[in-house]
């Protein structure tokens, strides 16, 4: 692992999130009220979570999102600012609140997530050329991290002004729905978990081989590497040179909240350093991996020695 960043940075583009996070014995009934425990108000939103796990290992990250102009705004980046995220490009939005995702977690650490978007959604026409901007002028070897819970032509410009500055691109596909097809040959890794990869495909994944069939239809439609992420963890790895089941290790699990978005960023962070697609795909299951055995997201997200030690042969 080189552990050593370039003069690129990751730029984050997308969700930017309040979390309203607690634990409940099961998920309720219809009509049904039931107690829940360990309350948590934190930051959160994809994109969000992407900018602050690449600070944590070390590398520069530019956030690119909207936020309100309310009270929540200062609970969804004060995290960011302390972790020293860039948030130049971070914009309030006038009379609109911030994103704000509704959290119920079992005790398998499975979740389930209401999410109303709010300020995510709320984007200009002339956005799109200050968010080419913001892309285009990061430094040469940077790395754009984007989700889809922002409106589907800001995410093609940013990847347009990445594909035109050289920066490599990568693209969490969540919600599904949102990829447009003619996207995929400018996407270098895409990160799909088995749901949104069979919304793409119409392979349902319930094994290594599914994900490799589903991965396979991704890259023939022009993706050059797809990285589908399994339930119980791991991924599939398919390019032009490689197919290859990188499954995670053991661990107990307490809370899946935000593992795809430590996926996606440390995915991002081991390409910013110039690991092979294979490292980076390692390094990607090792964060997700630690990120579910703590509660919550931010607050469960690794440093490099622990993703290191996790690593180590």
């Amino acid at each position: 692992m080189k552990g050593a960043v370039g003069p690129g940075q990751i730029i984050s583009l997308g969700s930017i999130n309040v979390d309203f996070q607690v634990r409940a014995a099961c998920w309720p009934n219809p009509g049904e009220t039931l107690l829940g425990s360990e309350f948590l108000l934190i930051g959160g939103g994809k994109a969000a979570n992407v900018a602050y796990l690449a600070r944590r290992l070390g590398a520069p990250a530019r956030l690119v999102g909207r936020v309100g102009d309310d009270s929540l705004r200062v609970v969804a980046l004060r995290p960011l600012q302390a972790a020293g995220v860039d948030l130049t490009h971070t914009r309030s939005v006038v009379g609109c609140c911030t994103g704000m995702a509704l959290i119920v977690v079992r005790p398998d650490g499975e979740k389930a997530i209401i999410l109303a978007p709010n300020a995510n959604m709320a984007w200009s026409d002339q956005d799109a050329e200050a968010v080419a901007v913001a892309v285009a002028e990061a430094s040469p070897g940077s790395v754009l991290v984007a989700d889809l819970e922002v409106p589907g032509s800001i995410v093609r410009r940013a990847v347009e002004a990445a594909r035109h500055a050289g920066h490599t691109v990568v693209l969490d596909p969540s919600p599904a729905e949102a990829l447009a097809a003619d996207l995929c040959p400018a996407i270098d890794y895409l990160t799909p978990n088995a749901g949104e990869a069979e919304e793409l495909t119409g392979i349902a994944v319930r094994s290594v081989e599914d994900a490799f069939r589903a991965g396979e239809i991704l890259h023939a439609r022009g993706v050059r590497v797809v990285l589908v992420k399994l339930r119980e963890g791991g991924c599939a790895l398919v390019s032009a040179a490689r197919r290859e089941y990188l499954p995670a290790p053991r661990v107990e699990v307490v809370d899946k909240t935000g593992a795809g978005d430590a996926f996606a960023g440390a995915l991002g962070v081991a390409l910013l350093e110039g690991q092979s697609e294979r490292e980076a795909g390692r390094f990607a299951v090792a964060a997700a991996t630690l990120a579910v055995t703590r509660y919550g997201s931010q607050p469960a997200y690794p440093g490099r020695a622990e993703l290191e030690e996790l690593l180590r042969p």
